[in-house]
């Protein structure tokens, strides 16, 4: 009995023991997964940004801290605005880059310490659009999946004002259910898709160009040609762009299809046709303004008037009144998501007519000229093009380098400050250097320039001209003589691999320079306009990489480097 007794003891104790030894177990292996996942750190931004839809996490333990974590709510600053004034409806933060020249194509940001993204050519800080010494508000989350302050390279992209600088395996990512329990806007979730497309191109610039059955762009022509390609992939897939639909022509949808103004009127039409329109202005990144500044001129100027510019500036100014009336568009982000195309001299003076419009909106502009206010960060240059007969029909194609006798021609008439000067040195002094006022009867204009090695493009009174675009439409390199231009699509393309620029004080010297090109090197930046010429081609329909898509795709790099925050559909 004694000896049952025991037994029994002996288990009671053991069970009890075991139990007991159990329950501290538990407790210990609860009280230390409670201490990992407060004081762990969800790390996947290298990983996301290979694979963009995998969550592969990676171990980075660390114990919390305020100033390493997004709060997941949005803060809105309705103080905050382009042009310094208070936001109309509060709705949104705008920020955009402004302090770094695009056509630069240096690795290295003009200041180190801002928050930078590689878009076409040149890499682009972002910053307050205002210079404002207070700090921005942070961007709002991003749909489920997406990591708000995705960390590429030890720079945390967006974050805040400025930039936070940290090591590669440090991640800003804001608590699960903040990324969860949202319901995102309209406006964020197009944003978040223009992140996405930010990083895509980015990762571009390392190699690994993707496939195209149209046209793989390489060579020294394009500062990034990886980066560009990317960038026009992903502007096919999701820009879009919605057209007002208020006015009426010919001065608003309407414009010239032929003059040296054609690319206003050629613009303008196809935008209204184009696969890049949306009806929805819910699901668009840019609002195109469709003004004709050659049609006002054409039907408004007086030139008998006082004061010409100011009915001509009250059209221009009643249009952006009844369109940021009627859409909150406008307001949500004082115009600097907005579009307005010009190719006749006075667009620039035309905008003026807006403040924000002048400051704030992308100006797609063939007089890009950055000393009267041309800001080739916000705004667009683009082709000056005649097109005589409405087509390009006689206008492309030429001889070989060996078939062209003349080594460089220019004629036209004598205004502005350049053309004198080169009148000057070379109207009538060298038979290599065919230099006219008026062209000789019966000498074709086009013939002259299909014979000509080189093709002499000088400004006038303003600084586009439809020589360049000619140039390479014959196969002769163009020769700028220019002051204060950027040269269209320059964010993408490199001119000085398939033309000369020579500044005006060397004029004197034009014959020692061009001769000094080499018969290989001449022959090489010919190839290169022949092959890129097609970026500056008109076709009707449009045709991908054509003029009309290389001026959409430089709205589209500006419309990326452009931040709107708000939370709120209309």
């Amino acid at each position: 009995m004694e000896g049952w007794r025991k037994n029994v003891r002996s288990t009671y104790f053991s069970s009890t023991s075991s139990r007991l030894w159990s329950v501290m177990v538990s407790v210990v292996l609860v009280f230390g997964i409670m201490v990992l996942l407060w004081g762990y750190n969800w790390d996947f931004a290298s990983n996301y940004q290979r694979h963009p839809w995998g969550w592969n996490w990676n171990w980075n333990w660390k114990w919390p801290s305020s100033s390493t974590a997004f709060s997941s709510n949005v803060v809105e600053d309705p103080t905050s605005s382009l042009s310094g004034s208070p936001s109309r409806d509060g709705g949104a933060v705008v920020r955009r880059v402004d302090d770094v020249d695009q056509l630069t194509p240096s690795p290295t940001p003009s200041r180190s310490t801002e928050d930078v993204v590689v878009v076409g050519g040149g890499i682009i800080t972002e910053d307050n659009f205002n210079h404002s010494s207070s700090p921005s508000p942070p961007p709002p989350p991003p749909l489920v999946g997406i990591q708000v302050g995705i960390q590429k390279e030890g720079i945390l992209y967006n974050t805040n004002n400025r930039t936070t600088v940290s090591s590669s395996n440090g991640s800003h990512a804001p608590p699960l259910s903040a990324r969860i329990n949202r319901n995102f806007s309209n406006l964020e979730r197009l944003e978040a898709r223009m992140q996405q497309a930010r990083l895509e191109i980015r990762d571009a610039t390392k190699g690994n160009q993707s496939r195209d059955p149209d046209y793989l762009p390489m060579g020294p022509m394009y500062w990034n040609a990886n980066a560009f390609h990317r960038s026009y992939l992903e502007m096919e897939k999701q820009f879009k762009v919605y057209v007002y639909e208020e006015g009426e022509p010919p001065i608003f949808h309407n414009g010239p299809c032929k003059s040296i103004y054609s690319m206003e009127g050629n613009f303008i039409y196809q935008m209204e046709m184009t696969k890049f329109r949306t009806r929805d202005p819910n699901k668009a990144h840019v609002y195109f303004l469709p003004i004709s500044v050659t049609a006002i001129v054409h039907f408004i100027y007086e030139k008998k008037l006082k004061d010409h510019w100011k009915p001509m500036k009250q059209t221009v100014s009643d249009y952006v009144t009844l369109v940021s009336t009627k859409y909150p568009y406008w307001n949500r982000s004082l115009g600097a998501d907005h579009l307005m195309l010009s190719c006749h001299d006075w667009g620039p003076e035309l905008s003026s007519s807006v403040p924000e419009l002048y400051k704030n909106s992308i100006r797609a502009l063939c007089n890009a000229n950055t000393s009267e206010g041309f800001n080739p960060i916000k705004d667009v240059s683009f082709p000056e093009i005649h097109l005589p007969g409405g087509t390009l029909q006689g206008l492309i194609g030429g001889p070989s380098p060996s078939q062209r006798p003349i080594l460089a021609f220019f004629a036209g008439g004598v205004h502005g400050p350049i053309r004198p000067v080169l009148l000057e040195h070379w109207e009538n002094k060298d038979e290599d250097i065919q230099v006219h006022r008026y062209l000789p009867k019966g000498v074709s204009y086009l013939g002259m320039m299909k014979k000509s090695k080189f093709c002499i493009c000088p400004s006038g009174y303003e600084v586009a001209s439809p020589r360049m675009v000619e140039a390479l439409y014959s196969g002769c390199v163009p020769v700028l003589i220019k002051d204060h231009y950027v040269p269209p699509f320059s964010d993408v393309l490199n001119w000085k691999s398939f033309a000369v620029e020579i500044p005006v004080k060397d004029i004197p010297n034009l014959k020692k320079i061009l001769t000094s090109i080499s018969t290989r090197q001449y022959i090489r930046m010919q190839r290169r306009g022949k092959q890129i010429r097609q970026h500056f081609e008109v076709n009707s329909p449009p045709k991908r990489y054509d003029v009309f898509h290389m001026i959409l795709h430089s709205v589209w790099l500006r419309r990326l480097n452009l931040r709107i925050h708000g939370t709120r559909d209309f």
